[in-house]
């Protein structure tokens, strides 16, 4: 589990394209102090196991169906990414619950400064994600997790704080730029509840 805080933003050194899938690797020093094979790294929030470890860098093997639904096949060697280790048993969750299992990706419409640091976020969201997406709600963008200010006709905004802009790859966003978005898991245990709940009472 992850919490969407994150701890660095490590580069792409490469993306290696099989027939089936494709291998990151990732350069990074922060998430990389306490990791070994096979642990979970959240990229871009996505969870991988890393692989292949050295001083400076892990690799990842990427299913055809991540490729799919995220955007990790869009990264080239240089391209900035969010990296966040686990959440460990002892640590406090500062964001909220985040799973690594990404939904889909939205689109970035605009990243714009509205003064003092801070910055204005619009992303166009798939049609059948905005049932678990609500006003003042929790969503994770590219594995941060971040609070919804607006949401009207599929479209989010989202006030960025100096430090999230510091901290991520925000700063490297531009309009048409595809974003990973995981919707927050307590909506779609409470929507399948209430269809069993729906289906038990017919």
């Amino acid at each position: 589990m992850f919490t969407g805080i994150i701890e660095e933003t490590g580069s792409v050194a490469a993306l290696e394209t099989h027939a089936a899938g494709a291998r990151l690797t990732i350069r990074c020093k922060t998430v990389l102090e306490d990791a070994k094979e096979g642990s979970s790294i959240a990229v871009n929030g996505v969870c991988l196991t890393a692989l292949a470890l050295t001083a400076d860098t892990f690799s990842a093997d990427l299913a055809p169906e991540t490729l799919k639904r995220t955007n990790l096949g869009d990264l080239k060697p240089g391209s900035l990414v969010n990296l966040e280790r686990p959440l460990a048993p002892t640590g406090r969750l500062s964001g909220h619950i985040v799973q690594g299992h990404v939904d889909g990706t939205g689109e970035l419409i605009s990243y714009q400064p509205i003064g003092e640091g801070n910055w204005w976020l619009s992303i166009r969201i798939p049609d059948e994600l905005d049932r678990y997406l609500v006003y003042k709600g929790s969503v994770a963008i590219d594995g941060i997790s971040l609070t919804i200010a607006t949401l009207e006709n599929c479209v989010l905004g989202i006030t960025i704080i100096p430090h999230t802009n510091e901290m991520t790859r925000l700063g490297e966003y531009k309009s048409g730029d595809r974003v990973n978005i995981e919707c927050d898991i307590l909506a779609k245990h409470v929507e399948k509840l209430m269809a069993l709940r729906s289906t038990a009472n017919v």
